[in-house]
């Protein structure tokens, strides 16, 4: 007589292909029991390295572009920080769907290995920058090259259980607003070290030659561990007769063929309406948040004449670590909590309108001194990091729930491409209307920066009423 174990055997051999990847994951998925913990760690740690250096170079770039004197006014340093700032997100909008269809085709390892590489080479160049250019050109590369955010997406929801795919998406928004505040931090306190650390670090040596490339190295180095260790990653991908790439599920091949050019039909998303309009209002929140991420850095180490705090990049450093330490406690503490409770549309609505009283105090944070300056900015920071970050969670969450699994490669390439564009804008607008406004300290309006924490305002508004029926529609929430 046959054992229940021999019939689970048998019933494994006949649906699951011997030597396809992807089928041994769906094979190890079913036998597997308890919390997914070193998968979560895998894609927690492939996600902050690829986050950290898109946001790191904001609290020295205004310096970096002061040394590069490409900018003939002091108030034109932040004009042309901006350029550098959005070159990434340049570079990521042109590729990122062929990075997505790649990854469908050859396997999402493959593009997460390119990923991570790319970040040890090119962020370590964009340190050694010696002009304007330099820094713009390595910039772009950086972004052209890394196609990982959209793969390792589907990638959480093709490695964990499908009880846990929450907890797996979930994973990669919060790493990758943790790597948002902690990339900052770290080019904060590394950057400059010569002037800094004048008794560790000589004028002579190599990173007072470079005086930004200690940020990036450390980055690049982290990165590099990152690389090795994807290289046992295991791939998701079924690979079935003639090497042909099937669907992302073992599912059987009738309902496979049947279902799959649908599937494929990049038309079909677009007509998609709870899945495209979730993208756009990310987008819109996703632009807001990196022309704040910049600004933000930007201002603090703005002189004083100018409206800003006279920071140094080491004081941003400090401010963005206890950020990055809250926002890590919010996020696996109470987030869950208010999810579960109102659900992500709420917990958006309600993120936003909170962010706006706090951006708009920013201009008045930066009348105060001492402790009570300290103490102020911090919690500010705090506050308004938590709120973008559960803002995005929220976003992100409906986008995942507007798609079937075979769908999310192409839902997220699509997503990663707007998204990036938008991405692209901030920094670049977010660094000119800086400039503007600093030149426009007298205005009878909204003087100095009290302009551009408006304008931030504003966008922030727009992103609110997006979230209302009959924009934003959801099929789950």
């Amino acid at each position: 007589m046959t054992s229940n174990s021999e019939l689970k055997d048998e019933l494994l051999e006949q649906v699951y292909h011997e030597n396809c990847p992807g089928c041994k994951v769906d094979r190890d998925k079913r036998m597997q029991t308890g919390f997914p913990l070193k998968e979560l760690i895998f894609i927690w740690v492939i996600v902050l390295c690829v986050a950290l250096p898109i946001s790191s170079l904001f609290p020295f770039l205004y310096f970096m572009v002061r040394d590069f004197n490409i900018a003939e006014k002091e108030e034109d340093i932040s004009y042309y920080s901006g350029f550098v700032g959005c070159a990434y997100f340049v570079g990521r909008a042109f590729t990122s769907i062929f990075w997505g269809v790649v990854a469908d085709r050859y396997g999402r390892k493959p593009i997460i290995l390119l990923g991570t590489s790319t970040v040890v080479i090119f962020n370590t160049l964009f340190g050694f920058s010696v002009n304007y250019w330099m820094a713009i050109t390595t910039r772009f590369l950086l972004g052209f090259l890394n196609g990982l955010l959209g793969p390792i997406k589907a990638y959480a929801c093709e490695i964990f259980r499908e009880e846990h795919q929450a907890l797996g998406l979930s994973g990669i928004s919060t790493s990758w607003g943790i790597g948002l505040i902690v990339g900052p931090a770290l080019g904060g306190y590394l950057a400059q070290p010569a002037e800094k650390f004048p008794g560790l670090v000589s004028s002579d040596s190599l990173f007072g030659r470079f005086p930004y490339l200690l940020p990036c190295l450390v980055i690049s180095i982290f990165a590099l561990f990152v690389t090795i260790a994807a290289f046992w990653l295991p791939e998701t991908l079924h690979f079935h007769k003639k090497d042909e790439l099937e669907s992302t599920s073992c599912i059987p091949d009738v309902e496979k063929n049947t279902d799959n050019e649908k599937d494929s039909n990049l038309i079909s998303l677009f007509k998609n309406w709870p899945l495209m309009s979730s993208i756009i209002v990310y987008c819109v929140f996703s632009l807001h948040d990196t022309a704040y991420s910049e600004i933000f850095s930007l201002w603090a180490v703005s002189p004083r004449s100018l409206g800003g705090l006279s920071y140094s990049t080491g004081d941003v450093g400090t401010v963005l670590s206890i950020t990055g330490i809250g926002l890590l406690l919010f996020q696996t503490s109470l987030y869950p909590i208010m999810e579960k409770i109102f659900g992500p549309i709420v917990v958006a609505r309600i993120c936003a309108v909170l962010s706006i009283p706090i951006l708009a105090s920013y201009p008045y944070i930066a009348l105060l001194s001492g402790f009570m300056l300290a103490f102020t900015l911090n919690v500010a920071s705090i506050m308004k990091n938590v709120l973008s970050v559960s803002i995005i969670t929220g976003t992100f969450m409906l986008q995942n729930s507007a798609v079937d699994q075979r769908q999310r490669g192409a839902a997220n390439g699509i997503s990663m491409t707007l998204q990036s564009i938008c991405k692209a804008i901030g920094p670049a607008c977010g660094g000119a209307l800086l400039s503007w406004s600093q030149k426009r300290l007298d205005a009878a309006i909204l003087p100095g920066d009290h302009m551009i924490f408006f304008i931030l305002n504003v966008i922030e508004g727009i992103g609110i009423l997006m979230t209302f029926k009959p924009f934003l529609m959801s099929n789950h929430y």
